[in-house]
């Protein structure tokens, strides 16, 4: 399918057919692709939970509060965002950056750039996602404030604008899996309805972790789609910004 194809077939499907499974290597294929997307300062601070066993699906769709889009689907796909893997994958980004530098900068450019990336990975990027009740945000904030008075900054460093960064990148992982999942000809839902304790306890998570979105998967029924889409109009939501 083309992209508009493949924008245009995707919907919430909130009925799946129980007698049309879906592959589920086909599904983790879908994941995969879905590692392609963006995320900031390629942190990569999610993972995904392929839910295949009809026991654990039972339970998930009790616990999205019964929702036909949960307890009909073929398998699940839990998007979680994990801030306390902040020192793990700054280590791996920075493993990475190193050996970019090694292949694809001049010799003599070596030392300084591997030595910004070490300054970036090995400092900045910890005291951004640094947690304490609220503290250390207070205090990343108070200094943004005062360095914007004389130059442009990020201003979005308390505690709580992190968790919104990590899970802004969670759910970009998220839109390109379902993406993936209708040019392969599978239906998918988005969901936001579920009791994320349960869901933590169901998966085995962490006390840190977050339940980003739960992506149901199946093939849809005639009556998987709710109507017609509804959109708000263009021309309300775009503008072009021209001049000076």
């Amino acid at each position: 399918m083309t992209l508009q194809e493949i924008l245009q077939h995707r919907r919430a499907v909130r009925h799946y057919d129980r007698e049309k499974p879906i592959e589920t290597e086909r599904v983790k294929e879908c994941i995969r692709l879905a590692t392609l997307a963006p995320t900031s300062s390629n942190m990569q601070l999610w993972e995904a939970y392929h839910i295949v066993s009809p026991e654990k699906l039972r339970v998930l769709g009790q616990a999205c509060l019964g929702q036909d889009a949960a307890t009909t689907a073929q398998q699940m796909v839990v998007f979680v965002v994990r801030p306390d893997l902040v020192k793990q994958r700054a280590q791996a980004a920075l493993t990475h950056e190193r050996a970019n530098v090694e292949r694809h900068s001049p010799t003599e450019k070596h030392a300084s750039r591997i030595k910004r990336w070490e300054d970036y990975y090995g400092k900045i990027i910890p005291f951004l996602y640094a947690r304490g009740c609220g503290l250390i945000g207070a205090f990343r904030k108070s200094m943004i404030q005062v360095a914007g008075l004389f130059r442009p900054v990020p201003r979005q460093v308390s505690e709580a604008d992190m968790y919104t960064i990590m899970h802004k990148s969670c759910a970009l992982a998220a839109q390109t899996f379902m993406l993936a999942m209708s040019e392969a000809d599978y239906d998918t839902c988005p969901l936001e309805g579920f009791d994320s304790l349960r869901v933590k306890r169901i998966l085995g998570l962490p006390r840190q972790a977050q339940i980003n979105m739960i992506v149901s998967c199946g093939i849809r029924t005639p009556q998987g789609v709710w109507g017609d889409r509804f959109r708000i109009p263009f021309e309300e939501t775009y503008h072009r910004v021209d001049g000076k």
